[in-house]
């Protein structure tokens, strides 16, 4: 598997897993202190966001490393253009 698609499906899950844990926990002592509505998703959105940065930076760094390593060697492949080809096949 595409080491991309593996990278962001866990840094999907692991905002996910945090969004919905948060979601159910955070209404109730956010509500005491008069927060309430769209607020608690963005509070939990923003809280998940920095948890799933910060677990996937401190456990994936091998798959944050097979990212790294497939951008670069993208990067150094040299971009083959037809009509260059074309011209350098016919002389």
């Amino acid at each position: 598997m595409n080491p991309w698609i593996q990278y962001s499906l866990v840094r999907l899950g692991i905002f996910g897993a945090a969004f919905a844990l948060l979601f159910l926990v955070l209404p109730a002592p956010l509500e005491s202190i008069g927060v309430v509505g769209f607020a608690v998703i963005v509070i939990a959105a923003v809280i998940a966001a920095v948890v799933a940065l910060t677990v996937s930076y401190i456990f994936f760094g091998r798959l944050r490393d097979a990212v790294a390593a497939d951008l670069a060697e993208r990067r150094a492949k040299p971009a083959v253009d037809p009509d260059a080809a074309a011209e350098d096949a016919a002389s």
